[in-house]
């Protein structure tokens, strides 16, 4: 009788987290607030170390109570009303410093709910002695990692494509990563799929209205023509955003630059000229570099990860073998291509073109040498001859860089050049332009966007409701980018980036 009451009670409370954790993700499906997201929650906001001032941010239903029994103020100023106060302990009454204290309500704050922020100095024992006071108040917790940002997605303050705006300005380390990022948390592509999704759901609707009521309302054919060329012209507009190279995603996650050539034409004396100071090792020594050397830059203020490779030759050392391998992988994975030759292995009236084709492909590299993401250097131009020199120098098929980064010569020209790459693979995106393609989750969703929309062209003439429910599930993947439609399942995976505290 005992096992039975114990198994009963068993049961019971395993139904009771079955029904609670249906109840939870029903809560996230239909877009409302979970259990947790009705927890006050606090957080130190501004950034960790010694500072003037840190900002320690409170939001959710208590954070009126969080102000009083901090402060001990029983009425409180207006929202955005800053006051200087004592922040004491709750239960000690200890004093714990001297802060600026501002609150805003819902919901016309951040997240949509009530917040609080205390500006206090920024010694690590005063925040931590402020934080400790917020955990002993009831019903406060500390933030997880992108709760701040999730409530404001969830009371519909920021849709996802601003949260990932968001995200990638607070990650954002040059001019040109900060201005593309503000733009897009400003809601440039926002605007754009929200008008794409509009379009489309008036498409839908127009041939729902036909299958239900066509024969009823005598709807004309011409209801559907009118639909058919709307999709089309949606469809142009969507394959148009994605040929933009992806120069969003390049500029946000930086342009990947590999240098390549065989052993001593100068590829390490390049990197140290262009990062200007001598990361790498620079030998006579054949097979110096045995391993990738990466190194971050910033050029005019876009983002760069340029890599020095092991020399490109046949070897029977086991390390130089790996190091040749990792070189032919970051060639293939480069965005830009830096091509080195050595100017002694070149002879009068030699045919370049030829000779750099054959050149790759006895070192293993697979590129072209016109495309528009290789740069050809010639190298040690102050060891060949003056009728040598001024035969390259005539040379005009296409752009080639003479150099000497012994005297460097020709260097100053490189690095125009090597900036005016950068730039194009990166794109300059200014205000009222159409924003690029940031995230590898927008160009997988427009790209299935792009298949149902096809199918449903495809499909109208034989079967209409099928071609509706293309048109519901093109809908569908547009509703996903901004956070409208479906998003439960990305939720976890756009505010993981999230720092504590925003």
């Amino acid at each position: 009788m005992k096992t039975l009451n114990f198994l009963s009670k068993r049961f019971l409370e395993q139904c009771k987290t079955v029904c609670v954790n249906r109840i939870v993700v029903d809560y996230q499906r239909f877009g409302f607030h979970d259990f947790k997201q009705n927890d006050t929650i606090f957080a130190l906001s501004s950034g960790f170390g010694k500072c003037g001032v840190a900002v320690i941010r409170v939001s959710g239903d208590h954070t009126k109570q969080v102000i009083k029994e901090i402060t001990g103020c029983k009425n409180l100023p207006k929202p955005r009303q800053a006051f200087v106060s004592k922040l004491r302990h709750p239960k000690t009454q200890v004093m714990l410093d001297r802060a600026l204290v501002m609150w805003f309500s819902a919901p016309n704050s951040f997240t949509g709910e009530d917040i609080c922020e205390f500006q206090v100095h920024g010694g690590p024992a005063v925040i931590a002695s402020v934080l400790n006071a917020l955990s002993s108040i009831k019903g406060l917790r500390p933030a997880a990692a992108g709760d701040y940002t999730k409530r404001a997605f969830l009371n519909n303050k920021l849709d996802l494509t601003e949260v990932e705006g968001l995200g990638d300005l607070i990650h954002a380390e040059t001019e040109a990563q900060r201005r593309q990022a503000l733009h897009q948390m400003e809601g440039s592509l926002s605007v754009l799929y929200k008008q794409w999704s509009k379009d489309l759901l008036k498409c839908t609707a127009h041939v729902e209205a036909y299958i239900d009521f066509s024969e009823d309302q005598g709807l004309h054919n011409d209801l559907l023509g009118n639909v058919k060329n709307e999709v089309k012209e949606l469809l142009q507009k969507i394959r148009k955003h994605l040929l933009d190279k992806h120069r969003g995603e390049i500029l946000r996650s930086g342009v990947r630059v590999a240098i390549v050539g065989e052993p001593n034409v100068g590829k390490s004396s390049l990197l140290n000229a262009i990062i200007q100071r001598p990361a790498a090792i620079v030998s006579p020594i054949a097979g110096t570099t045995r391993d990738v050397i990466e190194t971050s830059l910033d050029i005019e203020g876009y983002p760069v990860l340029i890599s020095d490779t092991a020399g490109l030759r046949d070897s029977s050392n086991a390390i130089e073998q790996e190091g040749i391998i990792r070189a032919h992988k970051k060639a293939e994975q480069a965005d830009l291509v830096i091509f080195m030759v050595d100017g002694q292995n070149l002879k009068n009236d030699v045919n370049l073109e030829e000779f750099l084709v054959q050149h790759a492909f006895k070192l293993g590299i697979e590129l072209s040498i016109r495309a528009e993401n290789v740069v050809v250097i010639v190298n040690k131009t102050d060891l060949i001859s003056s009728g040598l020199l001024s035969e390259l120098e005539s040379f005009k098929r296409f752009p080639i860089i003479l150099l000497s980064c012994e005297t460097f010569d020709g260097f100053s020209g490189f690095m125009n050049l090597f900036t005016k790459m950068v730039q194009s693979l990166c794109g300059v995106t200014a205000l009222g332009e159409i924003p690029s393609v940031t995230q590898q989750r927008h160009r997988d969703h427009l790209t299935s966007c792009i298949e149902y929309l096809e199918s449903s062209l495809n499909i109208t003439e034989q079967d209409i409701v099928i071609a509706a429910e293309y048109l519901r599930m093109a809908l569908n993947e547009i509703g996903k980018i901004s956070g409208k439609v479906g998003a439960e399942e990305i939720l976890d995976v756009i505010f993981k980036d999230f720092c504590i505290g925003k």
